[in-house]
């Protein structure tokens, strides 16, 4: 395959090395053989260490090969995180930027080009994470070295990370399984290869993939049992996976089959250890994995120049960077207007914000647009954006507008610090259980799994007033939509839902259909080809199991 043949396992041993000085001058990447960088437990933790870090760097550095990777215009998953809700329109464009091919994702030009940088450098990163995992669990099964502790915990992160490579790409290069025909839908190559020329067969069926996910996943579990626990008290100490993360992954793969009862005790599973947050850390910016709510993120080295490739250059309204201070990115008026009073989630959407951006797409930028009656003068409309400047800690040069956001904010608002990426919480957990229940026919079930949460968000909340099963359901995805809003779940949810994007409906999201285009409105999934990403035309070109007729239509 064209990216996964040079996907050598060593650099993840060169990445981890990165802080220190002497070995980069001393033992070039291409002069460490394979032996070596698995020959020890230790050596295995260094390269489990390095795959933590190509989840957030930028690919050219730390990826050798590929003609995508060459590119410096994604940074893994500080781009694929926010990706999910920039595709389905929940993190929406106030203007037109295209800084790293932003706005082209929210107008669906991307992922439907099989030349894109997006399809290449996703499907070369995830095969990446899968030939390093292979690598180690090859040599591990081999049983050469004695099963620790320690080497079970090795074992786990790699069969986790295998699981989730893999889940990623067939939900992302195949159509939805709940949508589909999964024994017979194409999903993707299964490669358990460890060493080159890297040959895969042809695009497996999406229950394969799903049931070789599941094993992995369970490998992991059956791993994690045996392991030794991972560290606490550090942001990176979450960038390891365990036995919790593993549940999630389960409760996630569940829900994408719908495995209900899977789904439903997996996610208990993975939630036990990490209570929901209150209040205060709701709204403290979502930039660090030390949140109790946390299960597994990335701890961003600062060193790492991901500043303007970052997630909250791509999300955040704090950040100083082009496509922020020109571009606020808003939610949907129809999601936020629907929050009650009493939920606190609702504090973090500035719903009244002047629009200040004489280059808004909705052409209503500037005090002689204002609309607003809270402004009757210019003097009043100019204070109100000074007094958010002071609020939220951006610059003088930072644009407002109505309905933006400032739930992701990095620690020093205002500046170019990337910060963590949070990949997993428990929040997501009681979702998933509620939305499984419910889908078991279980009502009463599922409200008192979504209970906990609603409770501690909204002080009046009382979830019995949702008492059928489509009431119940209209609110799970409410509640999915500002729970997580921002974190990259709208996209895999609407496939799972089947549901369409239309930015017009029921009052409109507050979108301009002159910027948005094509993704302005999109078909429900079941009915619509572009919601399956194209295969990178450069796999085809050189993978001799592969052909044109492989191509998603």
């Amino acid at each position: 395959m064209s990216y996964i043949k040079y996907s050598f396992l060593i650099f993840a041993m060169v990445v981890m090395a990165s802080c220190e000085k002497d070995f980069l001058e001393t033992r070039p990447t291409d002069a460490i053989a394979a032996a070596d960088a698995l020959a020890t437990e230790a050596n295995m933790a260094l390269v489990i260490n390095g795959m933590h870090r190509t989840m957030y760097a930028q690919s050219q550095t730390v990826l050798p090969g590929g003609t995508a990777v060459a590119s410096t215009a994604r940074a893994n998953e500080h781009y694929w995180v926010p990706l999910g809700d920039n595709l389905a329109g929940g993190l929406i464009h106030s203007a037109n930027a295209n800084n790293l091919g932003w706005r082209d994702q929210a107008q669906w030009v991307s992922h439907t080009d099989q030349t894109s940088l997006t399809v290449e450098i996703l499907w070369y990163h995830r095969y990446n994470i899968i030939t390093n995992a292979n690598s180690i669990i090859n040599v591990i099964n081999e049983g050469t070295l004695p099963m620790t502790p320690g080497l079970r915990e090795i074992a786990g992160q790699a069969y986790a990370y295998r699981a989730y490579a893999y889940l990623s790409l067939v939900q992302h290069y195949a159509k939805g399984y709940l949508i589909g025909n999964p024994s017979s839908d194409p999903g993707v190559p299964i490669l358990f290869a460890s060493e080159a020329p890297f040959e895969s067969g042809p695009r497996a069926t999406v229950q394969a993939v799903y049931d070789q996910i599941n094993s992995d996943l369970d490998a992991a579990i059956m791993n994690f049992e045996e392991a030794s626990a991972r560290p606490s008290g550090s942001a990176f100490d979450k960038a390891n996976l365990n036995i919790d993360v593993a549940w999630g992954l389960k409760a996630r793969t569940a829900l994408a089959t719908g495995d209900w009862a899977t789904a439903a005790q997996a996610a208990v599973n993975a939630r036990a250890d990490y209570p929901i947050m209150g209040e205060a850390d709701w709204k403290s910016g979502f930039n660090t994995t030390l949140l109790d709510e946390v299960l597994w993120g990335s701890n961003v080295i600062t060193t790492e120049t991901t500043f303007f490739r970052s997630y909250f250059y791509l999300a955040s309204n704090t950040f100083n960077g082009s496509q922020v201070r020109n571009n606020p990115k808003i939610a949907d008026r129809r999601l936020v207007d629907a929050i009650p009073d009493t939920d606190y989630r609702k504090d973090v959407f500035l719903i009244d914000a002047p629009n200040t951006n004489l280059s808004a797409s909705n052409g209503v930028g500037g005090w002689a647009n204002n609309t607003n009656p809270l402004y009757t003068t210019e003097e009043e409309f100019n204070a109100a954006r000074a007094a958010l400047e002071t609020a939220w800690g951006w610059t003088s040069r930072h644009n407002a507008h109505p309905y933006m956001h400032v739930k992701l904010r990095q620690k020093v608002p205002g500046g170019i610090e990337p910060d963590d990426i949070i990949y997993m919480r428990s929040s997501e957990m009681y979702l998933i259980e509620a939305e499984a229940k419910l889908m078991m026919g279980d009502l009463s079930g599922a409200q008192e799994a979504l209970r906990p949460l609603g409770e501690e968000r909204d002080s009046a909340y009382d979830v019995t007033a949702f008492d059928t099963e489509a009431a119940f359901m209209d609110h799970i995805k409410f509640q999915r939509g500002v729970e997580l809003w921002g974190e990259g779940f709208l996209f895999q949810d609407k496939i799972r839902w089947d549901d369409p994007i239309d930015h017009a409906a029921d009052g409109g999201s507050g979108a301009s259909q002159v910027l948005y285009q094509n993704g302005y409105a999109q078909e429900r999934p079941s009915v619509n080809n572009a919601w399956v990403f194209k295969i990178p035309q450069l796999e085809i070109d050189a993978n001799p199991n592969i052909g044109p007729g492989d191509q998603n239509p």
